[in-house]
């Protein structure tokens, strides 16, 4: 217990140990809250769904906060439902079966540019007769666009920049340039103020009624944006970080763990042994260790569960196993291990208890150190195209912005937010390690 505590105390005293440990206990919280808040279920659910799930969202949408550091100001994505009280909706029953559904909504357009599509999506209720709509626009100018009437069925989608009839209305090639461009400015430039949109409907049946929801697809959207399939790019950053954590951390353990108890186990019996071990080790030396990964996700399995046992596997028999090996017979030849010998104690125990013990002060900052190296490795497999289907993780969303080629198109925070996280995780392992191994390792404390 004190020497926990001694070696605690020399940890503090280095600030890179300080700045790691804040950072990893802020990757270790951001996984906590997503695995509580999106359960795996949910999450996998989301990612794969697609545009059914996120057609709330535009495509190739940039962070919302990326209008703080541009002078042009881009529009905001948002989405509102009169199902849920979000735009005024008001019913009249003027006599016998018919009625009149009136819904509308108000929001301020303060924003230098236009958005990418209007969209209306129309729940209805009724037997027979389909419910008719009628919509309106009108802009901060009180110009009033009369923008299209038809009738619904139970789900109808309308779409403004699909509208033939619109674009022939307001004689322009995109509708969202009609219906929010200034008139007095010679070139097409945002009006500025409060729009309204009506929506005046009419039902034929004593119960029929209609709600309305608005989405209006602006040039930005959430946290963290989204990409070529309307995602909502927070999923996968989230998700991808106790995928990234786990991965990392299994890997090390299971790799540290393991290879020092086949450099024990051969140390301590030696001959055949000892002799085979070597052998393993100078044979997997050689073998082209990410070559076998890739051969091993494209003809086999891209399971996570599949690329970490196969990268333990060939990490075991590596040049850490000559090193511990070295350590262990100068070890093997102390007093307290011949005393050991004397009282008979079995080999598991001398082996387990005395030989591996010793090891432990250099097994901590090889640990924290290694997991970096296997979260980047999982991440390399992914841009490769060899992540898992399933996951959504850092590397998923780069490859995917890869295939789609996000950098040439100039979006480029869809690659930029994974690698700033892949960056953050180095760099918090790194640091913490290396104020471990001053710690630990007698001969670096003098330096």
């Amino acid at each position: 217990m004190n020497t926990i505590k001694s070696s605690f105390k020399q940890i503090l005293q280095y600030p890179s140990a300080m700045i790691g440990v804040f950072v990893i206990l802020i990757l270790v919280g951001i996984a906590i809250y997503t695995m509580i808040t999106i359960p795996y279920e949910e999450a996998i659910r989301k990612w794969r769904g697609g545009e059914e799930v996120w057609y709330q969202n535009p495509r190739y949408a940039p962070p919302a906060w990326y209008n703080l550091f541009s002078k042009k100001k881009q529009p905001i994505s948002f989405a509102v439902s009169s199902a849920n009280g979000q735009m005024q909706k008001v019913v009249n029953h003027p006599g016998g079966d018919v009625s009149t559904i009136d819904i509308t909504y108000s929001f301020d357009y303060s924003y230098d540019d236009f958005p990418q599509e209007l969209i209306l999506y129309f729940k209805s209720s009724y037997a027979e007769k389909q419910p008719f709509v009628s919509i309106q626009w009108i802009t901060p100018d009180q110009r009033t666009f009369k923008v299209a009437n038809f009738s619904i069925s139970r789900q109808t989608t309308y779409r403004f920049t699909q509208d033939e009839k619109l674009i022939r209305k307001l004689k322009v090639e995109n509708p969202m340039v009609g219906l929010f461009s200034d008139p007095t400015q010679p070139t097409p430039t945002p009006l500025k103020g409060t729009y309204q949109l009506i929506i005046n409907g009419a039902a034929f049946e004593e119960n029929a009624d209609l709600d309305a929801e608005f989405v209006f697809h602006g040039k930005l959207y959430g946290l963290a944006g989204t990409d070529n399939k309307r995602r909502d790019l927070v999923l996968p950053l989230l998700w991808g970080t106790p995928v990234a954590l786990a991965f990392g951390l299994l890997a090390s353990i299971g790799t540290l763990v393991l290879t020092m108890i086949f450099a024990a186990v051969g140390t301590w019996y030696g001959g055949w042994v000892d002799a085979l071990i070597q052998r393993i080790t100078e044979v997997n030396l050689v073998l082209p260790f990410l070559s076998i990964l890739i051969m091993v996700g494209t003809f086999y399995s891209r399971s996570i569960w599949v690329i970490l046992g196969v990268t333990i596997l060939l990490s075991i028999f590596t040049g850490s196993i000559k090193s511990y090996r070295a350590i262990f017979l100068q070890v093997k030849e102390s007093g307290y291990i011949e005393a050991a010998r004397a009282y008979g104690a079995s080999n598991a125990r001398i082996i387990f208890n005395y030989l591996i013990p010793r090891m432990i002060p250099l097994l901590i900052p090889g640990l924290v150190s290694s997991i970096p190296s296997f979260v980047f490795l999982e991440a390399s497999l992914a841009i490769l195209g060899l992540g898992d289907p399933v996951l959504p993780t850092w590397g998923k969303i780069i490859n995917d912005a890869d295939v789609d080629g996000a950098l040439y198109k100039g979006y480029y925070y869809w690659v930029l937010e994974p690698a700033v996280l892949l960056m953050m995780t180095g760099l918090g392992f790194a640091m913490l390690g290396y104020a471990l191994d001053r710690v630990f390792n007698p001969r670096l404390r003098e330096l």
